[in-house]
């Protein structure tokens, strides 16, 4: 395809001899042009950010708080619990270690029996103090 043809002018030399065809805005002009950065808004705003992130903090710190007072409760459960068992608990160890006591000043009394001036149940120790006996001393050895 030529460009006589195109522009239907048949006959033509060059391109100079063409009519000069510019294109130019279309009535009324141009839409205008939009060069702004406009970035949409999307998702919640800083605030309504900030509010739900403090409201799960103190939900939090509530749940911590009603867990340490449950806590707190079974822990003094538990000391109440254990300070009704000691009386119990000491008497029952009381009575055992009077029986090994018992049972280990006849040991003595066998043992040393041929020693002259050797006193059943006294104290090896010169100090003039009451010590209360190791009772772990007197478990039995089966």
């Amino acid at each position: 395809m030529t460009e006589a043809w195109v522009r239907n002018k048949p006959g033509m030399a060059s391109v100079k001899d063409m009519p000069v065809l510019q294109d130019g805005p279309p009535p009324g002009g141009f839409a205008p042009v939009r060069y702004a950065r406009r970035i949409p808004t999307k998702g919640p705003s800083a605030a309504a950010i900030f509010l739900t992130a403090f409201g799960a903090f103190a939900w939090g710190m509530y749940q911590v708080g009603q867990g340490n007072k449950v806590r707190r409760a079974l822990k003094e459960e538990k000391i109440a619990a254990r300070t009704a068992l000691v009386p119990v608990l000491q008497a029952e160890e009381d009575e055992r270690f009077v029986k090994e006591w018992r049972k280990s000043l006849v040991r003595e009394a066998i043992v040393m029996k041929d020693v002259p001036g050797w006193k059943v149940g006294q104290s090896v120790y010169n100090s003039g103090k009451w010590m209360p006996p190791a009772t772990g001393e007197l478990r039995r050895e089966d």
